[in-house]
């Protein structure tokens, strides 16, 4: 069974955070990782689409990749298939991004094990749109 994050360590990443990188977020905004996107970006915090393919979404320039990203991250939201979870994983620890953020419906046991034991704080199987409304 895993860990639960609690509600007071959502609300403090939230607080404490500036800078989502947004793996696998859509060009499509009929998507939900570009409905959350455009959402948290409305909310005053600054989105990096992460995306093979370098277009530009939400007015942000895409990178392909987290580690082609040249400043520091503060949330990795990840909006891919689990089997690409772990990859995503070794980046963001690579990166020295602050929290791994698995959205609703995913999660990765070995994977939140490694982030958790690198010192990031993981949030699995959580929407940030949902945990932003609960919290403000």
């Amino acid at each position: 069974m895993k860990p639960q994050t609690q509600d007071s360590q959502i609300k403090d990443i939230l607080t404490q955070s500036k800078i989502i990188a947004v793996v696998g977020l859509s060009t499509d905004p009929d998507r939900p990782s570009y409905e959350v996107a455009a959402f948290m970006q409305e909310k005053g915090y600054r989105i990096v689409p992460v995306r093979p393919g370098g277009e530009e979404i939400l007015g942000q320039k895409s990178y392909a990749s987290l580690k082609d990203i040249p400043f520091e991250i503060d949330i990795v939201d990840i909006f891919r298939k689990p089997e690409h979870i772990p990859a995503v994983v070794d980046e963001a620890i690579a990166k020295k991004a602050k929290v791994v953020w698995m959205q609703l419906g995913l999660s990765h046991e070995a994977a939140r094990k490694k982030a958790e034991g690198a010192g990031l704080q993981v949030v699995e199987d959580r929407c940030l749109v949902i945990e932003y409304r609960k919290h403000f």
